[in-house]
This record gives structure tokens, sequence and C-alpha cells, in this order.
């Protein structure tokens, strides 16, 4: 039980998608929890703004909205992006495409052969299995998986063109088959996109062990004596706990940590923050998917009803790379519903003018314009889902409210680029099969002799390239002898008692598919872990 001056037996920083799952495990296992939001709280599933509860949009990753964190990442050297993050109970799960895939049995047994046995696929699949109500797996968690198997002209084109091309069919992506083509795991329900918060915190509300706080975004990790004793807030405010377990996300996490004086120690001296423990792994060889979009135009309408989801079928092959075909343009994606009235992505920007601006604030208008051009095109998303480019995430100042640089340093090895062209030839290939041939009227955005010429198409990449936001690795896990270990394989946070973290910042490298199960499989993991799993 709490003691005198605390708050609760455990302190999580984040109700997103790992730590909403981590705090009702916890709340489930007898501890009492703190849960800490920077955003906005909406306590049942029907009090998040429509926007959020559409699956059929990504309203809210527009910039300037504000269940978005609106930062911005450098791509490459000189192009900056925005990094839609979600700043709300249900983090990046009330914010992303609904793409809820596993980490697959090669991913999780490589982390384990670093030395984090605890995280092999074995280990792991019972954290999986507790948080799916999955038909295909007969679970009854509370994230529902589904997969949407209408016939749709683009999709039964796509799976056809895949076929044809020699790749296998893949039915059940959370099956650990071969990788093929096949229906995306979406956690989606009767079109509503079911985030963290409502399946693991709303029915929990009433519990008295868990207490949930949104607008608090937390500044700093209150150390003594070597230990996490609490945090502090924005206001000032401090909140006290047996335990601190930060779940900020693979940005927010990382940067937390160095605000509070642990990490790189040469680095954080040069912005004027204390040093409280020299860990130079935070923040350091981070990894995601540099991904980019084929566009092309049909040579007819094809059906786009307002509640069509926009990702349903994917193709992933055994060298790890991914195409996958958007059902609808951007200009329809990222829509904002508000009040009952779909907002495009133009309107929103129109509407919060002063927000939208400053998020955008420092990013590349020649990519901005490239967007708005292709704006109304279809798309073959293609991505490199296990690249040897590794990022840097680094504190530019040490006030909170200044976010860190995010250097993703995209395609800065030969074989990235390489394996990037492949991805790139591979989607027109799929544009020009027999399955696709007739829809295609033509590439919009990629010329043959530039695809046909390895200078000419690296150039276009980078020109084009986008991220998954699929940030991971920032502050790893891994044995004593790593040395760039920022958390053991219990996510204990070295050189600090009492503080641990659960996002995906501490994989050691990020899934070969989207991260959003597994980000909600690490809290299940974690709470299992504390608890004496």
């Amino acid at each position: 039980m709490t003691g005198a001056g605390v708050d609760a037996d455990v302190l999580v920083v984040g109700a997103g998608s790992a730590g909403s799952a981590l705090a009702a495990r916890l709340v489930d296992a007898g501890r009492t929890v703190l849960l800490l939001e920077a955003g906005a709280d909406h306590r049942r599933p029907e009090d998040f703004p429509a926007t959020i509860r559409d699956a059929a949009t990504m309203g809210a990753a527009v910039p300037g909205h504000p269940a978005n964190w609106d930062l911005v990442g450098e791509l490459t050297e000189g192009v900056r992006w925005p990094v839609p993050r979600g700043r709300v109970v249900g983090g990046s799960s009330a914010l992303n495409g609904t793409y809820f895939v596993r980490a697959t049995r090669e991913d999780a047994d490589g982390w384990a052969a670093r030395g984090n046995d605890l995280w092999s696929a074995d280990a792991l699949r019972p954290a999986f299995d507790r948080c799916e109500a999955d038909p295909l797996h007969g679970t009854t968690g509370p994230m529902p998986v589904s997969r949407t198997t209408d016939p749709h002209p683009i999709t039964d084109a796509f799976t056809a063109a895949c076929l044809e091309l020699g790749f296998p069919a893949e039915p059940d992506k959370n099956a650990d088959a071969s990788p093929g083509v096949g229906p995306v795991p979406l956690n989606v329900r009767d079109g509503l996109r079911v985030n963290t918060a409502m399946a693991y915190l709303s029915p929990r509300r009433d519990h008295p062990a868990l207490a949930v706080r949104g607008g608090s975004p937390v500044v700093r990790v209150l150390v003594e004596h070597g230990r996490a004793v609490g945090v502090r807030c924005a206001d000032g405010t401090e909140h006290r706990a047996a335990e601190v377990v930060l779940s900020c996300g693979a940005v927010g996490t990382p940067h937390l940590l160095m605000l509070s004086g642990i990490g790189p120690a040469d680095r954080l001296r040069a912005v004027g923050v204390q040093v409280r423990v020299d860990l130079p792994g935070v923040g350091a060889d981070f990894t995601d998917h540099p991904d980019l979009y084929v566009t092309w135009a049909p040579t007819r309408r094809t059906p786009m009803p307002r509640g069509m989801l926009p990702l349903t079928t994917a193709l992933n092959t055994a060298d790890h790379l991914e195409v996958m075909p958007w059902l609808k343009p951007f200009s329809k994606v990222m829509l904002s519903r508000s009040d009952g009235h779909a907002l495009s992505g133009l309107a929103e920007v129109l509407r919060r003018p002063a927000a939208t601006l400053r998020a955008l604030r420092g990013t590349s208008l020649q990519k901005v314009w490239q967007q708005a051009r292709t704006r109304d095109d279809l798309y073959l998303g293609v991505a490199l889902q296990a690249g040897d480019s590794r990022g840097l995430l680094s504190l530019t100042s040490a006030d909170p409210a200044v976010q860190p640089r995010i250097e993703y340093r995209y395609l800065s090895t030969a074989s990235d680029r390489a394996r990037m062209r492949q991805a790139v030839r591979l989607a027109t290939d799929l544009l020009r099969a027999g399955g696709m041939a007739s829809l295609v009227q033509g590439r919009t955005d990629l010329p043959d002799d530039v695809l046909a010429d390895d200078a000419a198409l690296d150039r276009w990449n980078l020109a084009h390239l986008a991220t998954a936001i699929h940030l991971a690795g920032s502050a790893r896990m891994g044995p004593d002898d790593d040395p760039g270990a920022v958390v053991d394989q219990r996510l204990r946070v070295r050189g600090v008692e009492g503080l641990r973290v659960a996002d995906t910042s501490v994989l050691p490298t990020v899934p070969t598919r989207g991260p959003a199960a597994t980000a909600v499989a690490i809290g299940e993991r974690a709470a299992e872990l504390m608890t004496g799993g």
C-alpha cells in the first residue's frame, strides 16, 4: 500500500499505447497507480472527439491538432518533416492508421539473442494474447483485432498482382507464417478506432486503485540519493511514488530522461543540464521505418465511401520490404470531424491557422508543396522494415518546452539506398502487373528515366522520403556488458533505483512490422515483470 507522502505504489508517466496497458494490469494485480498524461483525458470512449474515434480518417495527425505533439524530425540532412505523436490518453494509438500487427518471431528472438531472453517470441506471446480480442487467435483481450476482407477493386487487383509476381498469400499476419500479401490486422471495431485508453482505462475508471490525471506534462524525474522518488510537472506540482515508470514513447521518454540528467554526459552538459547518471545510450542509435509514396492515377473511379478504411492490405517480403495500397488519397484520409461534419486537411488548417503554421515551422517547404500537389492521387506506400541506418535524439535546450532534435539519418548507408531502390521498383512492378494494370492510368510523380537510373532514383527517393513514425530503440534494453543499453531486460534504468521504462524506446530494434501491437504488449509484459513474472 502507499505510504505517508507517497501518492501511489507506482507512478506511470504517459497514458499511451504501453502506459495505459501497464497501469490497468498493475491495478488488476493490486497495485495503486497514479497515471499522468500531458494531453487531454477522456473517461469514456464516447467522450473522445470524432476525429479520434473515426478509424476511416487520421485527422488528429494533421499538424496543429490539439491531440498531436507536433514534433518535427530531420529525415536526412536538411530535410525536416512533421512527426505526429499522440498527446492524449491513448497516445499514438488514438491517432494512427490502426495497423495492429505483432512483432514477428524473428524480431523477438533477435532481441533475445542480444542478451534479453525475457523478450523471446515464446516469452512475449502471452502478452500479445492478453491484449488481443482476435477471432483468428481465440483471445479475449481488450484490444479488438479485425481484418477487412470485403471486395474492393484496388485491394483485389493489388493482391492479384502480388500473387502474379510470385509472392505467397499471408492470410494472418500475426501467425508467424511466411511473409506475403494479405489483410492487415486493425484495432478497429464497427468503424471505431479503439485506442488503449478506451480498451484498458475506461473499464477501470471507478477502481479506487487507479487515478488518471490529464493535462499533467512531466518535466523532470525526481532523484534522491540515487533513487527515483517521483516527478515534477510543468506547473511545479510534484507527485511521489514507490516506483516510477516512464511510458512517454520513444521520443518523450529519452527526452524526459535527459531533462532529468540521465543520459550522455557531454551532451547534457553542453545544454546546461546537471548530470546525474552518464548513460550514453539515451537517444542513441534509434531505428524507424523510412517510407515514401509512389503515386498513381486510376483509369476509373473506385469506391470511396466515407467510412471506408484507408489501409486494409499489405505485402511483406522475406527481405523486409513492405508495400501497402492506400484505398483513398490523403485529401480524404487526413480529415477532421467536428460536430459531425467532415473537414478536409486544408479546412482543418484554415480552422486553426496559427496552430498549424506553428506546427509546420521548420519543415521543408519543398516537401509540403510536393505532398499538396499529389494529395488527390492514389498511393502505394513503400517502406524499409529493417534498415541499417541509425538515428540520434538529443537535447537542444534544458527547457522542457523545446522539443529534442530528432535526426533519423535515413538512407545513410549504401545498403539502405539499394534496398529502397529495390522497394520502389517493386512497387512500380506491381502497378504494371496484370492485377493492377487495368486500374492504373499511370504514375504521377516518378518518370521512367528516373526509375531506370540508380543515381537518379536515389535522388528521387531522398526528395520524396517520409517516415512511418515507428521510432524505437532510443532507450534500449541490454545486458550489463552492452555499453549502449539504458535499461536491463526487466526495464530498470541503469544507475537509478526505482525507475523503469516501458514503451518502444526499450526495443533493441524496431519490429519489422508496425510497432503498435508490440507497444501494447510491452505494457502487458512490463506489468508481468513488475509483479513477479
